[in-house]
């Protein structure tokens, strides 16, 4: 079966997060130490990252953050920044087998929601631990229905099961790890 592999086969699930900060929030340090620890361990591969903000003056939406070549310009194009060597995107691609996901509309919403002096770190990375289960979900006919973190609300109304299923599951692998 000499299956030939495609880019979104051969990629995990590829997610953007956008943080917003407040004026006053010292946000680079920590965010950028935690991504490295996480890039280390395999768990994800950050494929671009940007720092952007709405101007406090005129509105405008300003990079605050861009790397030269080595990160900002996929996030960049995405929001409309024409950096040197990365087009500013154009439209939408064709759908994959479901419309699923954000879509350019959703990203340019997501800047367009910064009031002046605010500031977002739009995050684009691969979740590398996914890869194969991504390809096994595909192989197996699946596509995705819905995707989130849950709200602290809701988590809290299920505190005490999770509580429990994650002693359980701690439980079993210290059980696990003595044998």
């Amino acid at each position: 079966m000499g299956e030939t592999a495609t880019p979104h086969t051969t990629i995990g699930p590829v997610q953007l997060i956008a943080i917003g900060f407040g004026p006053d929030a010292a946000y680079e340090g920590r965010v950028l130490e935690e991504l490295e620890r996480l890039e280390e361990t395999g768990t994800i591969r950050l494929l671009d990252l940007l720092f952007v903000g709405r101007d406090a003056d005129d509105g405008d939406l300003v990079a605050l953050g861009y790397q030269g070549e080595s990160l900002g310009g996929i996030v960049g194009a995405l929001l409309g920044f024409d950096f040197e060597g990365v087009e500013a995107a154009e439209g939408d691609v064709a759908p994959d087998d479901q419309p699923f996901g954000l879509d350019r509309e959703d990203v340019l919403a997501l800047a367009d929601a910064l009031a002046p002096g605010q500031a977002a770190a739009f995050m684009l990375f691969e979740h590398v631990w996914a890869r194969e289960l991504k390809r096994a979900i595909r192989d197996a006919g699946g596509v995705p229905l819905g995707e989130g973190f849950l709200t602290p609300e809701l988590i809290a109304a299920v505190a005490p099961e999770l509580a429990a299923m994650a002693a359980e599951l701690d439980a079993l692998q210290a059980t696990g790890e003595e044998g």
